[in-house]
C-alpha cells in the first residue's frame, strides 16, 4: 500500500472539521415501509484539513505536506482531535480502557480496537495506526510490559505476545491512535489575498482502509 508512516502536523489538524461517515441503500416500497442496508461494515472519516490554517507559514507547512504525498498517492497519518484515545477524552489512556479479545492459548497476536457503545448496540472499529509509546496491554487488569511481554506493530495495530496469553483471560489495552488517510484532492488552490480576508483553502482529506 502507498502509505506514508507520518503524521500531519497536529497543530494544523486542530480546529479542522470532520468526523465517521457510514453509507446507507434505502429502498421505500409501496407500502410505505422502508428497507435499509449498508454495504460498509466500518465507517469511513472525512476532515477538511484546510480549516486548520491560521496563518501563512501554516499554508507553506501544509503545500510541503502535500507534495511530499504527491496529492493522492500516498496516505499518511492523521490526529483526530475529537478521537483519539482508547478511553475518555479527559482521561489518561489505561491498560484497561478496551477489552481487544479473549486468550485461547495459542494465538499470539492480536489486532486493537475501539468498542463504541450506546443503547445496548455495540461497534467494533479496528484500530490500524497507534502512536509509538502509548500502548497499554493487561491480562486480567494485570499490566504487562512492552519489549518483554509483547510487542506493537505500529502500522497495522497489532500487538504481539511473547507467550500465548492463557485460556479465558481477558486482554485489554489502552493507546492513543490516529487515523490512516489521504488527500481527496490532486490540487490545493491559495490566494495569499483570500487567506489574510478570512477565506481559508479547501483541503479535503479522506480516511483509507488498510
Amino acid at each position: 500500500m502507498n502509505f506514508h508512516e507520518v503524521r500531519f502536523p497536529a497543530s494544523l489538524s486542530f480546529g479542522s472539521v470532520g468526523g465517521p461517515e457510514r453509507r446507507t441503500d434505502i429502498v421505500t416500497l409501496a407500502n410505505g415501509f422502508e428497507e435499509r442496508n449498508t454495504p460498509w461494515a466500518h465507517s469511513r472519516r472525512r476532515y477538511d484539513a484546510g480549516l486548520g490554517m491560521r496563518s501563512l507559514d501554516d499554508i507553506e507547512t501544509m503545500i510541503s505536506f502535500f507534495e511530499a504525498r504527491q496529492g493522492q498517492m500516498f496516505g499518511f497519518r492523521w490526529k483526530d482531535w475529537s478521537d483519539y484515545k482508547s478511553g475518555s477524552a479527559t482521561a489518561d489512556v489505561d491498560h484497561g480502557d478496551q477489552v481487544i479479545a479473549r486468550g485461547d492459548g495459542e494465538c499470539t497476536e492480536f489486532q486493537l480496537v475501539k468498542t463504541y457503545s450506546s443503547g445496548g448496540v455495540s461497534y467494533v472499529r479496528p484500530i490500524t495506526k497507534p502512536v509509538l509509546g502509548t500502548v497499554r496491554l493487561g491480562l486480567d487488569q494485570d499490566a504487562m510490559r512492552e519489549g518483554v511481554d509483547y510487542e506493537v506493530d505500529l502500522a497495522r495495530g497489532v500487538v504481539s505476545f511473547v507467550a500465548p496469553p492463557p485460556e479465558q483471560v481477558e486482554i485489554t489495552a489502552g493507546f492513543e491512535f490516529d487515523v490512516p488517510v489521504r488527500f481527496d484532492t490532486d490540487k490545493i488552490q491559495t490566494s495569499v489575498a483570500s487567506f489574510q480576508a478570512g477565506d481559508v483553502p479547501n483541503v479535503p482529506v479522506v480516511e483509507v482502509r488498510v
